[in-house]
């Protein structure tokens, strides 16, 4: 979201938001010397609180609730997004208390829109006033941009969140970006909604670890796990969404359906209950054993997590950890594969004498190969990503 704050000795207010590349400012408007700085920070609080409104209905599309039939979530979330239109009314003429009561909409938007009006008209500054309306509807129009696919401006700060469904759009664009590198380039973090890069990064997994396992014999699902003798990663996320995909589940549902979980954990709710009791059973014998050993321990080890992902940024987090394992997978077809020099491998090579200038080439060679491998593979996969 976009944070807006006060420069107290240029009477400035300024507009924040990130970029995955670090942040952006944007000066919104300059107000006279002497201009209350107290009303100019609530007024830059607020604008902060509706920017989270704006753009939870980007993160929570109601599309991607169960349903929409009245009352539900996703109907719920369709009426949010709809207030859009209403915005720029309660902006210009907003609510105001009358007889000692003051109307409040059931819409968090709509609501801080009312309160950015009375904010305005506090402060009394017509230059600001005009200023600020125009940049609350720059602010709609970059949620506006992002749901179509359009990271730009303003709308490049979706790259920093979580959103429980992909853009079509944006998943084409992750799969070109790893298709010239499938190990992961930079701009799949700065150019491309991360829950969408997250769906692409799935399925060119999916593709490396079932070239890992040609050469290794290990079952697809276990390649990642296996990689971790070979070099220490996280591999226990990469290895849930190669054993969901193998089951038959699609990236996209794997993809959307971890990071919906994870965004329901954020907000204090266990959405599978069923799910949870199943892991306090499996947990019975270790916290038994934990009593048994010492009731004076801090209990470190016996932690149940509800999300194998991080609450706080779980579509970033799961692609970090699925091109971590295309980089394991990698690093297991290198481990089995013959050498492409014709040799018996880095023990042999490092016995004659190898330069490391020579490993370092002979590495490049192998990634090389394996990526090239890789492509092959996804585009004959091609159809379980659209």
């Amino acid at each position: 979201m976009t944070r807006y704050c006060v420069d107290p000795v240029r009477y400035e207010l300024i507009a924040t938001w990130g970029s995955g590349e670090g942040d952006l400012a944007a000066r919104v408007a300059a107000v006279p010397v002497g201009t209350d700085l107290a009303g100019l920070s609530r007024l830059a609080s607020v604008l902060t609180q509706f920017s989270a409104a704006a753009w939870r209905t980007y993160t929570h599309p109601a599309g991607a609730a169960h349903s929409l039939e009245p009352g539900s979530e996703g109907w719920r979330r369709e009426r949010e997004r709809e207030a859009f239109a209403e915005v720029a009314r309660a902006v210009a003429d907003p609510h105001l208390p009358h007889g000692g009561s003051i109307t409040v909409s059931y819409s968090p938007l709509v609501e801080n829109a009312n309160r950015i009006g009375r904010a305005l008209l506090a402060l009394g500054v017509p230059e600001l006033t005009e200023a600020v309306r125009a940049d609350v509807g720059a602010e709609l129009a970059g949620v506006e941009a992002a749901e179509l696919g359009d990271l730009t401006g303003r709308a490049q700060q979706a790259v920093l969140l979580s959103r429980e469904d992909a853009s079509p759009v944006q998943v084409a664009a992750a799969d070109r970006l790893l298709e010239r590198n499938p190990y992961g380039p930079a701009a799949l973090f700065s150019e491309v909604d991360p829950t969408a890069a997250a769906v692409a990064a799935a399925h060119w997994l999916a593709a490396a670890a079932e070239a890992a396992a040609a050469v290794s014999g290990h079952p697809l699902s276990e390649v990642v796990r296996e990689a971790d003798a070979v070099e220490s990663l996280p591999y226990e996320t990469p290895t849930l969404v190669l054993e969901l995909i193998e089951a038959g589940a699609s990236p996209y549902d794997v993809v959307t359906g971890l990071v919906r979980h994870a965004m329901r954990v954020a907000d204090g709710v266990l959405p599978d209950p069923a799910a949870f009791r199943e892991q306090l059973e499996e947990a019975e014998e270790l916290l038994a054993a934990y009593a048994e050993e010492d009731e004076e321990d801090d209990g470190e080890g016996t932690d149940l997590r509800l999300t194998p992902l991080d609450p706080k940024r779980p579509a970033r987090d799961l692609l970090e950890d699925l091109l971590t394992g295309i980089q394991g997978c990698w690093l297991l077809h290198d481990e089995y594969a013959e050498p492409l020099d014709g040799g018996s491998g880095d023990e042999e090579a490092a016995a004659e004498g190898e330069e490391a200038e020579e490993a370092e080439q002979r590495q490049d060679r192998s990634r090389e190969a394996f990526a090239a491998l890789v492509r092959a593979i996804a585009a004959q996969q091609h159809d379980r990503l659209v």
